[in-house]
C-alpha cells in the first residue's frame, strides 16, 4: 500500500495518467508446474465409467480457485506476459513493473487481479491496456476512482484519497451512526494494561473491531497509535480496552469523510520525522517508536511500532527509532529510482533530540554506544553516504508525536493539518 500511495503522489505532481483494469477470473489462467489431482465433484456424472470404483480422481490442467499453487501461479503467468512487453520488474517491490523512460515511461502496480497503470502518455497507456486484453480477459474500468476500498476523487488541485464508504458501512455495523463524536480517537489521559477489568466475554466482537480499524489506518494516520495500542490485547480483551475502542469509532463519527490530500503543487524531495516515546509501555517497559515520511508535501508512509528490547535511556530509543525511520527511507529511494524520479538531494530526516543526531553523525561515542545492535548503526553509513541527512526539529513541530502516544486535540488537529490530512466532505 505505500507504493501504491508512492505512485498516487507521483501520479498528481507529475501529472500522470492512471487507468485501472480488472482481470477476469485470473487463478484460472495460471499453469500448473506438477501434477495435481482433486476428488470428483458431487453431482458429475462420469460416461462409461464404473459407478463403483471410488479411487478415480480428476487430474488438473489448469489452476483453479482454491489450489495453494493458484496465487503463485497466476503471478508467475502476469508475471512472464510484462517481461514479454518490455516491463522490468522492481527489486525493491516485486509487485511493481516499471517501462521506458521520458515522456514514454509506463508504471504498472499489481494486486492480484486489480492492475493500476500510470505513465505521462495515455496513449501508450491504452495500447498496454489493449494488449494485455489479448492475453487476459479482462475490465477496463478506466481512470483510477475505486481501488482496494479507497475512494480517489482528482481535480487540478490534487488527488484526495479516503475510506469514506469503508468508514460509514463501520459505524453503521457497529451502531455507531448516530453515537456523538469525541474529539480525540484516544484520550490522553488512559493508560492502558493488561490487567484491570475484566475479560470480555466474547473476545472475537473485540478482535473483529480491531482487523476492521487496521485497515482504516492506511488513509488514517490519526488513529494508527490508538489502533496499534488497542491491537496489542486481542488475546485478552478487558472491559477498558473495548471501552476505548468505542471512543474511537465515536471519533470516526466526528470525520468519517477524513484522508490525504496530494499536492500537484508538491515538490519531489524525500523527507520523514522521526520520534520515540521512552519505556511508554507499563507492561515491558518498551519504547514506542513512531515515524512519517513525505515526497515533498505528501504523506506515503507512517507506523507506529513497539521496540523489540528496552531502552536504557530515551537517546537510545530515539537512536532506535531512527535506524527504523531511515531503512525506510532508504527503501522509498530505491522505489523512487525504479520509478525515474531522480533524488539528488539527501533526503531529510527530522529528530528532536540532539543526543540521538549527535550519536549518528559522530561515531567516537563508543562508550554511551557499545551496548547497541549493529543493525542500529545503519543510519551512521546512510549519513556517510550522503543518503539522509538529519535534522534538529522543535519538539512542538515534530509531526511523528502523533505516532507515539495519545495527543490532545488541539496539537493532534495541527499535525493531522500539516500532514495534509483534510475531510472534504466536511460543511465547514
Amino acid at each position: 500500500m505505500v507504493t501504491f500511495k508512492l505512485l498516487l503522489a507521483i501520479s498528481t505532481i507529475q501529472n500522470w495518467h492512471t487507468l485501472q483494469i480488472d482481470i477476469n477470473n485470473a487463478f484460472l489462467n495460471g499453469d500448473l508446474n506438477e501434477e495435481v489431482y482433486m476428488v470428483i465433484p458431487p453431482g458429475l456424472s462420469l460416461i462409461d465409467n464404473d459407478s463403483n470404483d471410488s479411487n478415480l480422481v480428476c487430474k488438473l490442467n489448469k489452476s483453479i480457485y482454491g489450489l495453494k499453487q493458484s496465487s503463485r501461479q497466476w503471478y508467475q503467468k502476469l508475471s512472464d506476459a510484462l517481461t514479454l512487453e518490455g516491463f522490468q520488474q522492481s527489486q525493491a517491490d516485486y509487485t511493481l513493473f516499471t517501462k521506458g523512460s521520458g515522456p514514454n515511461f509506463i508504471a504498472l502496480l499489481v494486486y492480484v487481479d486489480d492492475i493500476i497503470i500510470a505513465g505521462p502518455n495515455k496513449n501508450l497507456l491504452h495500447q498496454l491496456q489493449d494488449s494485455l486484453n489479448h492475453r487476459f480477459k479482462l475490465k477496463a474500468l478506466g481512470p483510477l476512482k475505486y481501488f482496494l476500498g479507497f475512494e480517489i476523487a482528482r481535480s487540478s488541485e490534487g488527488i484526495f484519497l479516503s475510506q469514506r464508504k469503508y468508514t460509514l458501512q463501520l459505524l453503521t455495523n457497529t451502531g455507531f451512526a448516530g453515537s456523538k463524536p469525541a474529539k480525540t480517537p484516544m484520550d490522553p489521559k488512559t493508560k492502558l494494561d493488561d490487567i484491570a477489568g475484566t475479560t470480555l466475554d466474547d473476545p472475537s466482537a473485540y478482535r473483529q473491531l480491531i482487523g476492521c480499524l487496521l485497515y482504516l489506518t492506511l488513509s488514517r494516520p490519526d488513529i494508527t497509535y490508538a489502533v496499534n495500542t488497542l491491537s496489542q490485547f486481542m488475546s485478552s480483551p478487558r472491559t477498558p480496552h473495548m471501552q476505548v475502542v468505542h471512543h474511537l469509532l465515536r471519533d470516526l463519527k466526528r470525520c468519517p469523510g477524513q484522508g490525504l490530500l496530494y499536492s500537484s503543487t508538491s515538490t519531489l524531495h524525500l523527507r520523514g520525522f522521526s520520534d520515540s516515546d521512552w519505556a511508554s509501555c507499563p507492561t515491558t517497559r518498551r519504547s514506542t517508536s513512531g515515524f512519517c515520511i513525505f515526497i515533498g508535501d505528501c504523506l506515503i508512509f507512517w507506523k507506529t511500532k513497539k521496540q523489540t528490547t528496552i531502552s536504557r535511556s530515551s537517546t537510545e530509543a530515539e537512536y532506535r527509532a531512527l535506524a527504523t525511520a531511515g531503512s525506510e527511507v532508504t527503501w522509498l529511494q530505491y522505489l523512487l529510482k525504479d520509478l525515474q524520479i531522480p533524488q539528488d538531494a539527501p533526503a531529510f530526516l527530522y529528530c528532536d533530540n540532539q543526543s540521538a543526531i549527535h550519536i549518528a553523525n559522530n561515531p567516537t561515542f563508543h562508550e554511551r554506544t557499545k551496548h547497541n545492535e549493529l543493525d542500529c548503526h545503519f543510519i551512521r553509513e546512510k549519513i556517510k553516504a550522503s543518503a539522509i541527512r538529519l535534522i534538529p526539529v522543535n519538539t512542538t513541530l515534530q509531526l511523528a508525536d502523533a505516532f507515539t502516544k495519545p495527543l490532545p486535540s488541539t496539537i493532534l488537529s495541527s499535525h493531522i493539518r500539516k500532514m495534509a490530512v483534510y475531510d472534504i466532505y466536511s460543511p465547514s
